[in-house]
């Protein structure tokens, strides 16, 4: 937003709205939109475009961004993407005698799964995460049985379901959290709180490699009647260049476009992106979040899981 503005004079507004505030606010105001733009994550601006709130837009670079991340019609476009991760407490793990987490299994582990937390449900980045879980021991958008089955061994010893998870991880509260990718690198590189050395993350795989990490795309879409859609389609074309999308990797989030860039040191290796990451079909889950959330609200044994 600051590189915008600096290029062409134009200050840009983000109140720092969740997702779901929102897309709240987009139907409060539908016919007399007070912004030209949704951005966040990208199922929620695919339920705005369902809902009839955007018009269609294809920027420069939409040609280069992964069908499965935008609409045919330009209605919504990913720009970035967060791949989930564990974020964990390389200090404490030294004391403990722990290895470093490679795969899911390894958070079974007494040791690591007494002070460990996974988000709510309610969360993207929760939700992604038991979603990796899923994925990773067999299951898919239809059937949660493997997770349920694998956070009820995490729970014999005494795993939760948090909020403000970067706040306990700084000050011990926690040496292990599944969230995304960025949630680490960010604490890792620019808390205050926290030796960098400290702090440890990991794509995790399956139990026996492969598939284990949800990469959850996040984009933008125009919204119908936007007041100022000049201002809106020029920013889209400017956040998809490849100039512009190297700026996400400086706030530890990986461009749609990663892999036609460079990803800094910082990052984990690009094997293991290439190790454990996929896909889930946006509009498939679109239709099945819902669902998924309350049945994981009524079934995970974690403590939290409503909070």
């Amino acid at each position: 937003m600051d590189a915008f503005e600096s290029e062409y004079g134009i200050p840009l507004h983000d109140d720092q709205r969740t997702s779901g505030e929102a897309l709240a606010d987009i139907r409060a105001n539908a016919g007399n939109q007070e912004y030209s733009a949704y951005n966040g994550f990208y199922p929620v601006g695919l339920q705005a475009w369902e809902d009839g709130f955007t018009t269609g837009y294809k920027p420069a670079g939409w040609d280069r961004v992964p069908d499965d991340f935008k609409t045919d019609d330009g209605h919504v476009t990913a720009t970035r993407q967060m791949t989930v991760a564990i974020n964990y407490r390389k200090d404490v793990y030294e004391e403990r005698g722990l290895d470093e987490p490679e795969t899911w299994d390894d958070l079974k582990h007494p040791d690591i799964a007494k002070d460990l937390a996974i988000n709510v449900p309610g969360a993207g980045a929760g939700m992604n995460a038991m979603l990796s879980i899923n994925h990773a021991y067999g299951g898919d958008l239809d059937d949660l049985d493997p997770l349920i089955e694998y956070l009820e061994e995490l729970e014999e010893h005494g795993a939760r379901h948090q909020r403000n998870l970067d706040r306990q991880f700084t000050a011990g509260e926690i040496s292990t959290y599944v969230e995304f990718d960025f949630g680490g690198l960010s604490t890792k590189y620019n808390d205050d709180d926290i030796d960098e050395e400290d702090v440890g993350v990991v794509i995790p795989q399956a139990p026996g490699g492969g598939e284990g990490a949800v990469a959850a795309p996040y984009g933008y879409a125009m919204l119908e009647d936007a007041p100022n859609p000049a201002a809106a389609k020029l920013f889209m074309d400017f956040v998809l260049s490849l100039e512009v999308q190297e700026l996400f990797f400086e706030g530890f989030v990986r461009p749609i476009r990663a892999d036609e860039l460079d990803a800094p040191d910082e990052f984990p290796p690009d094997e293991q992106y290439e190790a454990a990451t996929f896909e889930i079909d946006q509009v498939e889950l679109l239709e099945k979040q819902d669902a998924i959330v309350e049945e994981i609200l009524d079934r995970s044994p974690l403590p939290g899981v409503e909070a």
